[in-house]
């Protein structure tokens, strides 16, 4: 008997209505770790580029790394493909499953470039077939087989950088659908015995529970942190008034900024890819309807508008106090020209690098008595009404302002923060390829 390695990778098996990938995730753990394979990594949560039109949700991918005797290998195959098929929402027309498999332990280089163009940028299915043909590996796809472009670049995405944790716990599914129950007095005590190593559980500003997804999904509740060891401490404190039918830890790429690529032009900028950009404001914050704060920056070869939308919170205010001359670091999705509006970056985050002085120009002082002047007239000076006293020659005062903003990083609230956006209490926490080591118990027997 030999020993293989085989990375399993896998999405586009839900829909808006119902599904999860990452629960079918949690029942190929299961039922693999019951054939006898062996998990060389936990389970690997691929968040792909988020702006991509046709994602459903998070636009997560699976990526499942095993190793088992060569005898496994059909049954490996078999269980994974029928549970796929059994768990996805084949019957919604936009959702159309992928599977890759792909044996060995080194990765090509060229499915490794796949992955990043798929979490930053645009790839297409011809892209990820092409890659399936020069290597020799093997994918299954469903109906118009989409899911095989994020199999792949799950299968890329190694974790070799930055990277942290989460866990997810799964409802019966006689709740799906139902109001969450999840005492929040729990959550509240857990974030405070485990942040900063576990993050965005609540916003402040709301006091929303975030840990609870809305939709009819199978997912209870999810906490991300900096090890599995806090997001198992921090999963043992939450109180669930309802039955967990399973939980998984995975790793994953949340909270990394991993979509971000920098551009040296804002010129360069391309749609639906998240960018980091430097430029000058040229224009004062518009406020539109909902109270969305609208700006320009321009770096010499573009200009571009930058939106801070109403939820962003602490954003869209210190977006709203930025005057033209400040020099900022824009982070954001770029989205793509309309009829009614230009390209624009829908920001994440603001970087202030440098403050332009807030100017205004009075009318002096009189010297006799110390009110404010009056003009007479351009270039017939000023007048005190007052005592009278006359000034022919006196000029405008200029007085410098104090700005109630300061240089810094200000990053969009939790409330609105994506999966891959990394929250200030990350910074300085990354990780850069530290090896992995599985704890005990990291899923539910």
């Amino acid at each position: 008997m030999t020993i293989e390695i085989m990375h399993i990778g896998f999405d586009d098996t839900d829909s808006p209505n119902r599904g999860c990938t990452t629960y079918i995730a949690a029942i190929l753990v299961e039922e693999l770790t019951k054939i006898g394979a062996q998990f060389i990594d936990y389970p690997n949560l691929i968040r792909l580029n988020p702006n991509v039109p046709w994602k459903t949700r998070g636009n997560g991918a699976l990526c499942l790394r095993i190793r088992y005797e060569d005898y496994l290998e059909e049954r490996i195959r078999e269980t994974v493909l029928e549970k796929i098929e059994e768990n996805a929402d084949l019957r919604y027309e936009g959702t159309d499953p992928g599977v890759v498999f792909f044996k060995g332990m080194h990765v090509p280089h060229d499915v490794v470039n796949f992955s990043k163009e798929a979490i930053t940028g645009i790839v297409t299915l011809r892209d990820a077939l092409r890659l399936l043909k020069k290597f020799k590996i093997e994918a299954v796809g469903f109906k118009k087989a989409r899911g095989i472009i994020g199999g792949l670049a799950a299968v890329g995405e190694l974790l070799r950088g930055d990277y942290t944790f989460e866990i997810i716990a799964y409802r019966k599914p006689e709740n799906y659908g139902k109001k969450r129950q999840v005492v929040v007095e729990s959550v509240m005590e857990m974030n405070k015995i485990t942040a900063p190593y576990t993050f965005n559980n609540i916003d402040f500003e709301t006091g929303r529970v975030l840990i609870t997804p809305r939709g009819a999904d199978p997912v209870l509740f999810a906490i991300r942190g900096e090890t599995p060891e806090i997001v198992k401490k921090a999963f043992e404190i939450v109180n669930a008034l309802e039955p967990i039918e399973r939980w998984v830890i995975f790793r994953t790429n949340h909270g990394t900024d991993a979509h971000l690529m920098r551009v040296e032009k804002l010129s360069q900028i391309k749609p639906y890819h998240s960018i980091i950009a430097e430029g000058i404001v040229v224009s004062y914050p518009k406020i539109v309807p909902r109270r969305h704060v609208i700006f320009s920056i321009d770096d010499g070869s573009a200009r571009v508008d930058c939106a801070a939308y109403a939820p962003t919170g602490i954003l869209n205010k210190v977006a709203g106090k930025l005057i033209p001359g400040d020099r900022v670091e824009v982070y954001g999705a770029v989205r793509p020209p309309s009829d009614n509006h230009p390209i624009t970056i829908n920001l994440e985050k603001i970087r202030i690098l440098e403050l332009a002085p807030k100017v205004i120009y009075q009318n002096p002082l009189c010297q006799n008595c110390g009110k404010r002047l009056k003009s007479m007239g351009k270039n017939k000076g000023f007048k005190c009404e007052k005592c009278g006293s006359r000034y022919l020659n006196a000029e405008k005062v200029k007085i410098e302002l104090k700005r109630d903003i300061s240089c810094g990083l200000y990053v969009t609230s939790p409330r609105s923060q994506r999966h891959l956006t990394k929250p200030l209490e990350r910074y300085g926490r990354e990780k850069f390829g530290e090896p992995v080591t599985l704890i005990d118990k990291w899923h539910n027997p």
